[in-house]
């Protein structure tokens, strides 16, 4: 069941009985599992069909030749790898799992039937890959301008809010299943460096960090000292003119 795409493009727009039974549909045909720290399709690849994170975290990465790797993206529950990947010949980087993770093989037909025949859907898939972007933007910016300590507050204040936005958090508490070395990989700082910021926003009290689970006791302080701002997650249904019940009618 695609609970967390549905959840997550409700916040763009109120989808209808009938675009949920099309996206059930079509992502129930295939799914498969990884486990941690497998590639779901590497660099050079031909991708065949759009993979949806049903369970389970992974990322998009570049890896050099020496080995060195750059995080490009997280992907949660919810998340669809690219809805247009198929028209590539060839992936220019890397998915891998950071967790096991169950997917859903999309059909590049199901994309197009699903385009084709929901406008509602389509519009939202179109606000999906838009705020992609926007993030990628954001992580420009992080490694760019931000110091460490606000790269990696303002990493946990887009993934709490994110994971927020399909039902994943408890609270003011989530599940953060990545290590050191992968928020360094994301944040482009070494593993000493993400420990000494860590410790640091752990001893102002901004983040509690216990096994892999994050709280965030004041989400607004953090976003402060992060110099956060969720602008660009685009969270103010946008899309409220093409709710499935109309604008005047109550939602589901």
């Amino acid at each position: 069941m695609p609970q967390h795409l549905i959840r997550k493009l409700g916040q763009f727009t109120h989808l209808s009985e009938e675009d949920r039974r099309a996206l059930e549909d079509a992502t129930s045909r295939k799914v498969r599992i990884f486990g941690a720290h497998q590639d779901i399709i590497s660099e050079g690849d031909a991708p065949e069909h759009v993979n949806l994170i049903l369970e389970g975290w992974a990322c998009r990465y570049k890896q050099l030749e020496d080995g060195r790797r750059q995080i490009i993206s997280f992907f949660l529950p919810g998340d669809l790898c690219d809805p247009h990947v198929f028209v590539l010949r060839e992936m220019d980087h890397s998915i891998g799992t950071i967790t096991p993770v169950r997917l859903a093989e999309i059909s590049p037909d199901a994309i197009l039937d699903l385009t084709d025949e929901h406008p509602r859907i389509t519009r939202a898939l179109w606000w999906e890959m838009l705020v992609k972007v926007a993030i990628q933007r954001e992580w420009t910016v992080n490694l760019g301008q931000r110091t460490g300590l606000e790269r990696i507050g303002h990493l946990l204040c887009e993934l709490f809010i994110r994971l927020r936005g399909v039902g994943l958090t408890e609270g003011d508490s989530c599940l953060l299943p990545v290590t050191q070395v992968e928020l360094g990989d994301a944040t482009g700082l070494s593993n000493v460096h993400v420990n000494r910021v860590l410790q640091e926003l752990r001893a102002s009290g901004l983040i509690v960090l216990r096994g892999k689970r994050l709280t965030i006791p004041d989400l607004e302080a953090l976003q402060r000292v992060a110099l956060f701002n969720a602008n660009y997650l685009h969270l103010d249904r946008e899309g409220w003119h093409l709710d499935a019940n109309g604008p005047d009618q109550p939602q589901a």
